[in-house]
């Protein structure tokens, strides 16, 4: 390993090689590990292929923004390098006119965004943490986010992907151009790949023209089972709304308070309608129509981005409740959401442990919480074991163990209860066959 170090010193310059790092993300701290960080995409190649031919495993790391382990380093007497992206920051290429940019791993979700909304463009995709988040991180989980209702996930943006493959070699799959079905879709297979397949080291984004209108409506009910009614008249009636969201009781009495309208409680429901003046209105007045039975409050909010401020903070906030949570990601079809929510809290009760949610309701996407305080190993491993149950959960009612935070190692061992033998072992025969030796990203992904 001591050979391999010295040659990743030589690669990336001594100053770029760390020793001692705690590599990991928001949900797994990880371990003290080496952290070698490249300048470009031929020094990462480099490096791969330097580790590759030592038979040292690569994990990757870029904003460490992750939610399921994803980034972490978890053995420190492994032969294994933390690999970071954090100085591949450059934007190669940006054609406002043609709504598209060519950026590397390294640059920050909001640092997109910004160039894009500053040219009178949108680039859709909203994963949290966008000052932190990384755009090859957001590639390698396929990141969600609020308005993936209506714009998708990160991958629908994403044109080409250049990427390290084993042993050593930087390849380009799409670029620029918007369509291409010539081979396989490996820009697809590598998006969401979490770093067991290759490092990618930049991508080719598209843009829309951003709209010149964004009307949210907040409704607040009595209960879930209102809230869940509402939320399927919108679906009923046939109405795009940009983004679709909600908070169950339990979460607005952590977050509600610092609501920027005023004080909120109950089950919440926040839409959002976009597009040009006229379209906006038209779409948030079927909103108001479909949102109305039942509410107890209906509000338009005075400022978009500030609710969306307040819905950044709604994780921190519920966690202060009791200085530490373990949040799930689940995924169901939207017409069984509401069960879903209910057997969340019945799963925190026979664990005596409080429990929430809220989520992107359009996508029938629930961030399952219970409530921790830190460092009580007990509560700590009753908060995994309702974890396993949620699980089970999601798969009898049709649904995922992720929606978009992956599988990482928090949900290692789940994948193989959610598919069938056949298609776990097609995943299988895809790792092997990119990645031979086993040594991107180990442990992660994998059923």
């Amino acid at each position: 390993m001591n050979a391999t170090i010295d040659a990743l010193a030589r690669i990336v310059g001594p100053a770029h090689v760390l020793a001692g790092e705690v590599v990991g993300d928001v949900a797994v701290p990880g371990v003290a590990a080496t952290l070698v960080r490249p300048a470009d995409a031929s020094q990462v190649a480099a490096v791969v292929a330097r580790c590759y031919a030592d038979g040292v495993a690569i994990v990757p790391v870029g904003g460490r923004s992750g939610l399921a382990g994803g980034a972490a380093v978890v053995d420190a007497d492994a032969d294994v390098i933390a690999l970071s992206l954090e100085r591949l920051r450059a934007v190669r290429s940006f054609q406002p006119a043609l709504w598209r940019m060519e950026a590397e791993a390294g640059v920050t979700t909001a640092t997109i965004a910004r160039l894009a909304r500053e040219s009178g463009l949108r680039f859709p995709p909203d994963p949290g943490a966008p000052e932190q988040s990384q755009l090859g991180g957001t590639i390698a989980t396929n990141a969600g986010g609020p308005h993936a209702f209506k714009y998708g996930v990160t991958g629908d943006w994403v044109t080409g992907i250049e990427a390290v493959l084993a042993p050593g070699e930087i390849v380009r799959v799409g670029g620029a151009l918007r369509k291409d079905v010539a081979g396989y879709d490996l820009r697809a297979l590598l998006t969401g790949s979490e770093g067991t397949l290759g490092v990618v080291t930049a991508a080719w984004l598209r843009f829309v023209p951003a709209p010149a209108a964004q009307l949210p409506i907040v409704v607040a009910y009595p209960d879930a089972a209102a809230g869940c009614a509402a939320l399927l008249r919108v679906l009923e009636s046939g109405v795009e709304p940009a983004a679709l969201e909600y908070f169950d009781e339990a979460t607005m009495r952590a977050c509600g308070i610092a609501f920027p309208d005023g004080a909120l409680r109950g089950f919440v429901v926040v839409a959002e309608a976009d597009g040009s003046a006229a379209e906006a209105e038209r779409v948030l007045a079927e909103l108001r129509e479909a949102l109305a039975e039942g509410a107890d409050a209906m509000l338009e909010p005075r400022s978009p981005r500030a609710l969306w401020r307040w819905r950044d903070g709604v994780s921190s906030a519920v966690a202060a409740v009791r200085g530490a949570k373990r949040s799930e990601d689940v995924a169901v079809p939207v017409d069984r959401l509401r069960e879903a929510i209910a057997a969340t809290l019945r799963i925190g009760a026979r664990h005596d442990l409080p429990a929430c949610s809220w989520g992107h309701a359009g996508d029938g996407n629930l961030h399952a919480t219970f409530l921790l305080q830190p460092g009580d190993a007990a509560q700590r491993a009753r908060a995994d074991a309702a974890a396993g149950e949620l699980f089970e959960l999601a798969l009898a009612l049709g649904g995922t163990v992720t929606g978009e935070h992956g599988i990482g190692l928090l949900k290692a061992g789940q994948l193989r209860r959610q598919w069938a033998p056949a298609a776990v072992a097609a995943q299988r025969a895809i790792k092997v066959a990119l990645d031979p030796k086993g040594l991107f990203n180990p442990g992660k992904k994998q059923p």
